[in-house]
């Protein structure tokens, strides 16, 4: 599928729905908030527009799927680069604003994506069409965490040339707080995803209920307010980084599968419904947009938790008793 207006205009549109999410922070300055979109814009046109006919889906309607080998490689080497300009372009912040610009590349492609439902539609009418499918997807948000964890290298190797400095290196976490970190973040937008992300949702006798394919829009939503709370939480009550919710965005999507596929609930699906329906909505989303948006949604998260933590230390004083 070649680049359209209708793109150009998905990715214009997608900038100045940031800019005016940048906006709702108002203790962020017009300088930070400038750096920020620049970072996103820089992603976007590296990853979103020039690396898209590396995954671009052949038919209009087709998904974003994993590139080749060679392509894979030029991608991984574009995020890099994306990684290290988002580092200058956001300098003295780039170690915190840098490594948006990946994932913002990414969610274009998400965005731009077909539909979980029409690949199965069209692609995989059979139940072992479909085992197949799913069991090679499962695999999938491996290989779009490691893309954004090539930004991720490209920030430090920008950092590494300006300053050797290790003052922003996390602090260390134990084994079981990192189990914890992950699972927990895994489970709570796996919960939160089933909560937002609805569309028709039919009672069933034998699985409780099955819901439609959601919209492009209520999947953006779902993935990354979801991962947002698991981030928020995980900072809270663990005082742990982002980096685990991200992990955890990678791992979602596996779970759901085997959840999906286990026992006979994709044969009673296959048997009694079209193939818009699915038992988990989880499974509904591609791998590039449960990674994409978790990634961003996670980042976004840990820093509502450091925003929150700053006001209850500092500004929010207990009133005075009247004398």
């Amino acid at each position: 599928m070649e680049l359209s207006w209708l793109l150009v205009f998905k990715i214009g549109a997608s900038l100045a729905g940031v800019v005016v999410g940048i906006g709702s922070f108002s203790e962020l300055s017009w300088p930070v908030k400038l750096k920020i979109t620049a970072v996103l814009l820089a992603g976007i046109i590296l990853i979103g527009l020039l690396a898209w006919p590396l995954a671009a889906p052949i038919e209009p309607l087709g998904v974003v799927s994993m590139p080749g080998f060679g392509g894979s490689v030029v991608l991984a080497g574009l995020a890099i680069l994306a990684g290290f300009i988002g580092y200058f372009l956001s300098w003295p912040d780039g170690r915190e604003i840098g490594i948006l610009a990946v994932p913002a590349g990414l969610a274009i492609w998400a965005v731009c994506s077909g539909s979980m439902a029409e690949l199965m539609r069209t692609t995989v009418p059979t139940l072992t069409q479909r085992q197949s499918l799913l069991a090679a997807m499962k695999w999938e948000p491996i290989f779009w965490l490691a893309i954004v964890a090539a930004g991720f290298i490209g920030v430090l190797i920008a950092q590494r040339m300006v300053s050797r400095s290790s003052k922003l290196v996390p602090r260390p976490l134990s084994i079981g707080s990192i189990i914890i970190a992950v699972v927990g973040s895994g489970l709570t937008a796996l919960l939160c995803i089933g909560l937002f992300a609805q569309d028709i949702r039919i009672a069933d006798s034998r699985l409780g209920s099955v819901v439609a394919q959601p919209a492009v829009g209520q999947i953006v939503f779902a993935v990354f307010v979801s991962f947002g709370i698991a981030a928020f939480l995980v900072k809270k009550f663990l005082n742990a980084g982002y980096l685990w919710p991200i992990v955890a965005s990678a791992l979602v999507t596996g779970f759901a599968v085997i959840t999906y596929t286990g026992g006979d609930k994709l044969q009673y699906l296959t048997e009694h419904y079209p193939p818009a329906f699915f038992y988990l909505a989880a499974t509904s989303i591609l791998p590039v947009q449960m990674v994409a948006f978790g990634v961003l949604g996670s980042i976004a998260g840990y820093w509502l938790a450091v925003r929150y933590n700053y006001w209850r230390e500092n500004l929010s004083v207990p009133a005075k008793p009247e004398s």
